[in-house]
């Protein structure tokens, strides 16, 4: 599959782009275990054109993430092109489009999913960002905004006309948020509707190599984003590369293993954003590599209160030692996280 020049091989998997999750440590974590693409936070039109320093934070980019998109969002066309102008400023393989966050605070005021509401805004929108920017312009979107508007073929397509170089489809409407299952069928419709030429990316419940190649096999999406089940499990990409390579079932990393990936996780949020905010930000991650380990309601409050690294490491040790024989296999994966 390609998305302009850019080649992501056979069958690749994205790393979703979620707010207060896909930071730069995150994504290099998902990168080591295999994520062929990864994506920021999605980022405010308004905030970066305004200067605002958490804004302008989530542009930087390393080249160990490549490929690498720069999402951004907004619901006014100009300040969405010249967000688009400086989030190439940073030179990401792709500017992503966020038309699908279903928030009430973004979607509510007609960005986001809310832009599915007037579909000639979103194409214009498209349009004037394409012709403004170099980079490759990509498109992240839902079904529609509720069962009586699941418009997604008609969009995929004016989008299409516009120039944007691939299209990843969310398997819900706005109106669904993140409840019940999600549709894959107007997918597949989008990816074998004989007009599109661009590749399609299939979102939505992807927890295990068994549902990629499900995506894959049934419904031909040229690739698979996966993102509230890498929360706590970044070795996911491992897992579903491995099945769809072998269809064989890898076991769930065993506890001493999850010690020593969460600290170099730890360490490397602390290399990029400093002791203070890196260990804070580490919070919400370090307990979800641990989620299902019995007794473990005392040591999780330490590893989200705790606020200096060498005694984050020297708990995670105690979890090495403490817990090092049970069984990972009967861990529960995290639940499902807001993915955008």
């Amino acid at each position: 599959m390609k998305i302009a020049d850019i080649d992501l091989g056979d069958k690749p998997l994205f790393l979703a782009p979620m707010e207060d999750v896909t930071d730069p440590s995150f994504r290099h974590m998902c990168k080591e275990f295999g994520a062929d693409m990864v994506y920021t936070e999605f980022i405010s039109s308004d905030g970066l054109i305004r200067d605002a320093a958490k804004s302008r934070a989530k542009l930087n980019i390393s080249d160990a993430e490549r490929p690498v998109g720069i999402q951004i969002y907004g619901h006014l066309v100009e300040p969405m092109v010249e967000a688009a102008r400086l989030a190439e400023e940073a030179r990401p393989d792709v500017i992503d489009i966020n038309f699908g966050c279903p928030v009430k605070k973004i979607a509510g005021r007609g960005a986001g999913s809310g832009m599915m509401r007037d579909v000639p805004l979103m194409v214009e929108m498209t349009r004037r960002i394409v012709e403004a920017v170099r980079t490759p312009v990509t498109v992240k979107t839902r079904l529609g905004w509720d069962d009586e508007h699941r418009n997604i073929e008609e969009i995929a397509e004016r989008l299409q006309d516009v120039g944007i170089a691939a299209l990843t489809i969310h398997g819900r409407t706005r109106a669904q948020m993140y409840r019940g299952v999600a549709d894959w069928t107007l997918i597949g419709k989008v990816k074998n509707n004989p007009r599109i030429h661009i590749p399609v990316i299939g979102n939505g419940d992807i927890s295990s190599g068994e549902d990629a190649a499900r995506a894959f096999d049934r419904y031909g999406v040229d690739g698979v984003m996966i993102g509230r089940a890498t929360y706590g499990r970044p070795w996911i990409f491992r897992e579903v590369r491995h099945y769809l390579s072998t269809g064989e079932t890898l076991p769930q990393p065993s506890v001493p293993e999850r010690v020593e990936i969460a600290k170099r996780h730890l360490l490397k949020s602390v290399e990029v954003k400093g002791p203070k905010v890196g260990v804070l930000e580490m919070r919400r991650h370090l307990s979800g590599y641990f989620k299902g380990l019995p007794d473990f309601k005392a040591t999780r409050l330490q590893l989200v209160t705790l606020n200096e690294v060498p005694d984050l490491l020297h708990t995670l040790d105690y979890v090495r030692d403490r817990w090092g024989d049970f069984d990972a296999g009967s861990i529960t994966p995290p639940p499902l996280s807001h993915e955008l």
